[in-house]
């Protein structure tokens, strides 16, 4: 059994398919003539862009406009001039050849984006890759065997696969896909979600075990890999198959329901999303609003800051899609360990506790203004809620009120409409915003408590590193004190609490965090479902009697152990 990172949920049976990739083997050389050179590397490029738009209109046809957005992003990367400008002048300045001229540009670029200490950033390397690939292929005559082309009912197993390889799956023929390299946040798992087709990645060298026609089984909610299966596992995998399609069937019937208990607790069920493109799934799993959208990604997808119009369009494009659902926005959360290259950061010892997030916002108040305007004008258009991160004491959060009203000051005196009861809150994920949680709780409208970052500054554990990830627990009885302070404090002041962690979204913890009385329970789309049902097949009043003797223990096994006992 090979154990690896699950990213799609699912359980597929199947004989495995071995992609295994030519590698371009590029030479370095010089040439004589560089104008000919020059149309030979123009002509390849615009061979890709035709290429490359006839997989958008697939994508369309297939997945729907939102998803054919990253193969868009590809487009631009062929239509970048900066990208393409390097490559071209490697070509007129230096001599080189194209082949050689495109793989180093493409290597330097990619490099720049591993090096980011933030997954997503990472991961988007690929897409260099990929659309750098396509072009390689072209100049060097290399025709790839098309995925689209598959007959027969298969796994796929390939070191990675390329958000384009993954577009072309035939849900028909693949069953499922495993992946030597890859991460949760990659275009290919966002769209194997899309798919709904179980996919697990990051299983390492172990799957060079695999051979063409070895018989997988592929658990894309655990992660699980088994190559050969004995017939005991065989047939316990194929009624867990059955069984997660019954409840998968099952699970359609909660996306127009009411997040109610059986007996009465109406919380609220919200997504966290990156940008617009995520809202579809937000409103296909029924979620009753947006309880984090993450505006650093607007930032990220761009060479330059985003202009005040940018902003206000994205914020406008999904107040407009929620058509009047509450969407909670938070302020740029960029800086340590969120670089952008054209925002040049000194380097740092400790980055997640460094310059960051509000930290710098109020220092770069010229960037915090701009999105506050945008986001003040779009208040016009939905339920707008802001959301401050990274608060870790009143003066800050007094100074970026602050400027709030002066941005809402200036933009009444311009005339703009807006919404003067623009609700404001702040995410709980400093273990001092947490203990003085009652002192906060008096200047905002709501909390939102971010599960992610307050379980590593409480636990002083980094989440991103492997070696130490074991004590990275949603169960330590220190995280569970905090979050019930920080509920409790809330209550108090007559303000609703929010959780937008990944903690939001298990659920074992769910009926937990019921009994301790939160609100709104925020999380990636595709876990909403399973969410409410959960919520909806549970008692208030015995959630509070599950919830009631937590705090008394001492280790996170025994929460664990006395959770799993008294689930019903």
């Amino acid at each position: 059994m090979l154990k690896a990172i699950g990213v799609s949920h699912g359980i597929a049976i199947g004989k495995a398919l071995v992609i295994r990739e030519e590698v371009a083997q590029v030479k370095e050389s010089k040439v004589l003539d560089v104008e000919k050179e020059l149309i030979r590397f123009n002509n390849a490029l615009e061979q890709s862009i035709t290429d490359l738009k006839k997989v958008i209109e697939g994508v369309i046809e297939k997945l729907g406009s939102e998803k054919a957005e990253i193969f868009e992003a590809h487009l631009c990367m062929l239509e970048d001039p900066e990208f393409i400008g390097s490559i071209q002048k490697k070509i007129s300045d230096d001599k080189f050849n194209a082949e050689f001229s495109l793989q180093t540009v493409a290597t330097e670029t990619a490099a720049i984006f591993e090096n980011m200490d933030n997954e997503y950033m990472t991961e988007r390397a690929a897409d260099i890759r990929d659309v750098s690939k396509r072009v390689l292929n072209i100049l060097m005559g290399i025709k790839v065997a098309s995925i689209a082309e598959i007959e027969d009912e298969c796994i796929l197993v390939a070191k990675d696969l390329t958000p384009s390889d993954t577009a072309q799956i035939d849900k028909a023929k693949i069953l499922a896909f495993v992946t030597e390299i890859g991460g949760r946040t990659a275009h290919t798992s966002i769209i194997a979600r899309s798919l709904e087709l179980p996919a697990v990645v990051g299983a390492g060298t172990g799957i060079r075990i695999i051979k063409d026609g070895d018989l997988l089984i592929v658990d894309g909610e655990e992660g699980i890999i088994i190559v050969n299966p004995d017939e005991k596992t065989l047939t316990d995998y194929k009624k867990l198959q059955i069984e997660f399609i019954e409840l998968k069937n099952q699970l359609g019937k909660y996306a127009q329901m009411a997040s109610t208990t059986t007996d009465g607790k109406t919380v609220e069920l919200a997504a966290n999303i990156g940008s617009t493109a995520d809202v579809e799934a937000v409103l296909k799993n029924g979620a009753e609003g947006i309880g984090l959208f993450r505006t650093e990604f607007l930032y990220m997808s761009k060479d330059a800051l985003p202009t005040e119009e940018e902003q206000f369009e994205e914020y406008k494009s999904v107040l407009e899609k929620m058509n009047g659902k509450p969407v909670i926005i938070r302020t740029l959360d960029i800086g340590g360990d969120k670089k952008l290259n054209y925002l040049p950061m000194d380097e740092e010892m400790n980055p997640f506790l460094g310059y960051r997030a509000i930290r710098l916002c109020l220092d770069r108040t010229d960037i915090f203004i701009t999105q506050l305007r945008a986001l003040v004008r779009a208040s016009a258009y939905g339920k707008l809620k802001v959301m401050f991160p990274m608060i870790c004491n009143i003066q800050e959060l007094r100074m970026a009120k602050k400027l709030l009203e002066q941005c809402k000051s200036e933009l009444k005196s311009e005339g703009v409409v807006f919404d003067e009861n623009l609700e404001v809150g702040i995410m709980i994920e400093i273990p001092s915003a947490a203990v003085m949680s009652d002192v906060l709780a008096k200047e905002v409208d709501f909390f939102s408590i971010g599960t992610n970052d307050l379980i590593q500054y409480t636990l002083a554990v980094d989440r991103m590193n492997e070696k130490i990830s074991y004590l990275y627990d949603f169960y330590h009885p220190a995280v569970l004190r905090l979050i019930k302070t920080v509920i409790d404090n809330g209550h108090k002041a007559g303000i609703k609490v929010n959780m937008c962690g990944e903690m939001a979204g298990d659920t074992n913890l769910i009926p937990v965090l019921l009994g301790f009385g939160l609100d709104e329970f925020s999380m990636s789309a595709s876990s909403i479902l399973r969410a409410r049902k959960t919520i909806t097949n549970s008692s208030f009043e015995e959630c509070q009697k599950l919830s009631g003797p937590i705090l008394s223990f001492g280790e996170a096994d025994e929460i664990k152990g006395y959770i799993k006992a008294n689930l019903k």
